[in-house]
């Protein structure tokens, strides 16, 4: 029996102050034993620390690594023009905070034959290295951290909202030209959203798995869920018939929040419920994670309101006087931004 034939891939990574992860997250697309043609592209932004140093070394040792300048910094643009510079049908888009698991690219691409999608994604596997990491990543993996997006949580495989990072075909991309520069955040839910709305297929597949390494710095943490939740809220305002009910818990929360706030200012002892409530609930996930030593579990109880409520007070403002040119600013604080 001939050897399965498998189609050239070009696997997409932007890059913005990565030095702590840069090499880690090549080397884990490089060392796939994809048993195809396939070249990685850097969109390379203005870093502030020594990642340009290192994308221009690695490029150097190995020429599967091409190198593509982001003078604007923003994924968004870096994606497009890698995208346009491309030389492959299949498009396996990754970060440089990330690493796909074994197998990845040789099942992803397996897959998108198998089910006819245009884009299918995996599972967000997020991993921490120091206590606070681990739990903004316990955070992550939880219906009460960030929602029940299948590629957070898991699931069974199937049609999806949207995917994480998203392995393509290059066609599907031509066809809703690409990633809307105007969006800073949530631009993969957003091209989810287009190429859905052409008829192409979104899947999700939980045998697809990447590591993710979080935010490890409380104020980088507060920086990119601020950033998310304004884009959300921006998001949603334009098409809040296609943004799901988890959305609007964080802004509720907050809302429910400041109304107690306003009830005790004002002397009305009732404002304290929705405080102990939520306080009772942040303190009953902090001692029943599994998995957490505890300092983590100490960690938690700090890492979970402030990936609620910085995403909530975003969500509102961004549906209420929409997102602007709104940044993660933790991206851009150089050797920080990754930790």
């Amino acid at each position: 029996m001939a050897a399965k034939t498998y189609p050239a891939v070009s696997v997409l990574m932007p890059v913005l102050n990565e030095e702590s992860h840069l090499e880690a997250a090549v080397e884990s697309v490089l060392s796939q034993g994809y048993p195809g043609t396939f070249e990685l592209l850097l969109a390379l932004g203005p870093s502030k620390d020594a990642t340009n140093g290192i994308a221009a070394a690695i490029a150097k040792r190995d020429k599967r690594v091409r190198l593509i300048d982001n003078p604007r910094g923003l994924t968004t643009v870096g994606l497009n023009e890698a995208i346009r510079q491309s030389k492959h049908d299949v498009i396996i888009r990754v970060d440089a905070h990330s690493e796909p698991e074994a197998n990845y690219m040789v099942r992803g691409v397996e897959l998108l034959e198998e089910t006819g999608a245009d884009l299918l994604g995996g599972i967000m596997a997020a991993k921490g290295r120091s206590s606070f990491q681990k739990a903004v990543a316990w955070a992550y993996t939880s219906r009460f951290g960030v929602g029940g997006a299948a590629y957070h949580v898991g699931g069974e495989a199937g049609e999806a909202e949207s995917a994480y990072l998203g392995i393509f075909k290059k066609s599907a991309l031509t066809r809703v030209d690409g990633y809307d520069e105007a969006i800073i955040r949530g631009e993969d839910w957003d091209l989810a959203q287009r190429i859905k709305k052409t008829g192409g297929l979104v899947w999700f597949s939980p045998e697809l798995r990447v590591t993710y390494w979080p935010r490890g710095r409380f104020s980088n943490l507060v920086k990119q869920f601020y950033s998310t939740g304004i884009w959300r809220g921006d998001l949603t305002r334009r098409d809040v018939r296609g943004a799901s009910i988890r959305y609007f818990a964080p802004p509720i929360l907050v809302l429910g929040l400041a109304l107690g706030l306003v009830l005790l200012v004002t002397g009305n002892i009732l404002g304290i419920l929705p405080w102990a409530a939520y306080s009772a609930a942040i303190i009953a996930l902090a001692v029943t994670a599994s998995g957490l030593s505890f300092k983590s579990r100490i960690a938690l109880i700090i890492a979970l309101p402030t990936m609620h409520l910085s995403w909530g007070i975003g969500f509102i403002k961004g549906a209420i006087v929409g997102a602007g040119t709104t940044i993660d600013k933790g991206r851009l604080a150089g050797k920080a931004a990754g930790k």
